[in-house]
């Protein structure tokens, strides 16, 4: 199978280069300003294409990796965008964190066009596409789905398929919602914590020894203790985008969001400061006392 992926950002890159050493896949990619630095995958064999129609048209596989639903859906259905230019048959797997009405949308239409569509979100980091150890949230047809697995396993660790079409995203947004909830949290605890000067490995190591062991203070406490923000490059405008996702899905079925509605309304405060593309430890940092946000 030919693979095409659009978006080299920070998980992208990692995909793509594991289809590529891996996998051992022929690879396309959309090149475009926002991609992390291509030297290694057009060293390994990658051909860039300067739209995401050219992609679709030698293209049997192509995985999405942008931002969100509307980088999706310009993708999709834009001028010449994936739609109007699908191989019969190409399977479309988007590996983005999006809304699960919107993924209905778009799935339908590139079932118009003739191919087939599965949202396959992932739950690990950077490091872990880079490894190749990423998880999928799997949700459309399992038929599908099987057709796609040696693609999908040139750079995941795991492949849970999770019900239709929409389920994946929405089980995304559910665990993002927990794990940035948990993160937000524990980031105003620990900024409390120095701002009163507490021993900042005392106080990782009184969580750990208790209710407060968690990935969440396995990501954070590298920022914690030594200021190392490189365990999680997940910016905090990406953290609100995905709990404002919850929300509107929550809203959608009638859920309630009080919790959800606090932790958007505590990640707002520094992305209109301008600290939209700090990485999410360092909010430890910035719900300091005194820190402008």
């Amino acid at each position: 199978m030919h693979v095409g992926i659009i978006g080299v950002g920070l998980m992208g890159h990692g995909i793509a280069r594991n289809v590529l050493s891996r996998g051992g896949f022929a690879l396309s990619f959309l090149d475009h300003p926002g991609n992390q630095p291509t030297d290694e995958i057009r060293g390994l064999g990658a051909t860039p294409c300067a739209t995401a129609a050219e992609v679709a048209a030698v293209a049997d596989v192509v995985i999405l990796c942008v931002t969100g639903s509307p980088q999706v859906e310009a993708i999709v259905t834009g001028e010449a965008g994936l739609a109007g230019a699908l191989r019969p048959g190409a399977i479309v797997v988007d590996c983005s964190t999006a809304l699960p009405d919107s993924t209905l949308r778009m799935g339908e239409i590139v079932r118009q066009a003739g191919g087939d569509y599965l949202d396959a979100p992932m739950t690990r980091t950077a490091k872990h596409a880079h490894e190749g150890t990423l998880n999928l949230l799997v949700g459309g047809e399992a038929a599908v789905l099987d057709k796609v697995r040696p693609v999908l396993g040139a750079f995941t660790e795991r492949v849970d398929h999770v019900g239709p079409l929409g389920h994946g995203h929405r089980l995304k947004l559910l665990h993002n919602y927990v794990s940035v909830g948990f993160m937000t949290l524990l980031a105003e605890a620990a900024a409390q914590a120095a701002d009163a000067g507490v021993d900042p490995q005392v106080f990782v190591d009184v969580l750990a020894g208790g209710g407060g062991a968690s990935a969440a203070l396995d990501r954070l406490a590298p920022y914690i203790t030594a200021g190392d923000r490189d365990a999680l490059p997940f910016f905090v405008a990406n953290a609100q985008k995905d709990i404002d996702y919850y929300r509107a899905m929550s809203q959608a079925s009638g859920a309630r969001t009080a919790v959800a509605d606090g932790v958007s309304a505590a990640l707002a405060a520094p992305v209109a400061a301008g600290h939209g593309e700090a990485y999410v430890p360092e909010l430890v940092r910035l719900f300091r006392r005194g820190t402008e946000t």
